[in-house]
């Protein structure tokens, strides 16, 4: 997107980043604005994170059109999000991904990340179904069977295989030991919150 509008691009953590980050987010806006006349794209991950001073401290450089802002959070925003913030914001809810597209995703993950891979039609099947419709999960479920693959030197998988290796994984994190079930939570939707530079006045 940043590239699409020539725009600088700039990503914060809500996990990770406290007021000094945002504040040197925005000089980064500020002094590239002065040196570029290029406006920011803002991304902040996790934006619910963030307490309602933090959110507050983007509003006046959202209404300046110094920055465009884009919260992306797994919370509902009209609870989590500042009234304010919302108010100058569209929100856009991120829908699960069709099987189709889930297909798409594994053949092109196979092909540009393992090629050697061979995986039956069961295991694929099983792999998109635990998926549930994320695709980061289904990208993490595929490092993980590539991984137990190239140890064991295995280049076919199938069903049985896969079943083994998400249960071996699944056993690895039961604190107690006694869970044999792979168990999934339910995807939760990722509300997008892009607030957009209002258009230069002269």
């Amino acid at each position: 997107m940043a590239h699409a509008f020539d725009a600088e691009y700039i990503a914060v953590s809500a996990v990770l980043s406290g007021v000094k980050d945002i504040r040197e987010a925005i000089e980064r806006a500020q002094i590239t604005l002065q040196r570029t006349d290029r406006p920011t794209l803002l991304f902040v991950d996790e934006v619910h994170r963030f307490n309602k001073a933090q959110q507050d401290a983007f509003l006046p450089h959202v209404e300046q059109g110094l920055i465009t802002f884009i919260g992306a959070t797994t919370e509902n925003p009209s609870f989590e999000v500042n009234s304010a913030l919302l108010s100058r914001a569209q929100v856009y809810a991120l829908r699960s991904l069709a099987d189709q597209e889930l297909h798409q995703l594994f053949e092109r993950a196979c092909s540009l990340a393992m090629p050697d891979l061979q995986f039956a039609s069961d295991a694929v099947e099983l792999l998109t179904g635990f998926a549930d419709g994320d695709a980061r999960r289904l990208l993490n479920l595929l490092e993980l069977v590539q991984n137990a693959a190239e140890t064991e030197a295995i280049t076919h998988i199938d069903a049985d295989y896969l079943g083994r290796v998400l249960t071996r994984n699944a056993r690895r994190f039961d604190k107690g030991g006694d869970a044999f079930m792979i168990r999934f939570p339910l995807c939760t939707n990722l509300s997008v919150v892009p607030i957009r530079t209002p258009p230069c006045t002269g």
